[in-house]
């Protein structure tokens, strides 16, 4: 598959991806109603976007500005492969 390289297509893409994101939040807040389950969804997808950021933003730009990552599973197995993760002290 080629790269998407069209402006409109692409901001098309970023609101389909919340529209989606708040059609399937709002039928989990409507099957569970409870305040605790719509504060535990609300931190969980905030949590995701901070780790996210953090992934590519803050590694990228901060930490080693030569690397390039292609998604998630390009980023597990940069700290994989290069002994990054964080391991505890012997």
């Amino acid at each position: 598959m080629a790269d998407l390289k069209s402006p409109t297509l692409i901001y098309l893409k970023g609101v389909l991806f919340v529209v989606l994101g708040v059609f399937a939040a709002g039928i989990l807040l409507v099957r569970a109603g409870d305040w605790q389950i719509a504060l535990l969804l609300g931190l969980a997808i905030w949590a995701f976007c901070r780790a996210y950021y953090f992934a590519f933003y803050v590694i990228e730009h901060y930490v080693d500005p030569g690397y390039k990552f292609a998604g998630l599973g390009d980023f597990a197995g940069y700290l994989w492969s290069k002994g990054r993760c964080v391991r505890p002290k012997s």
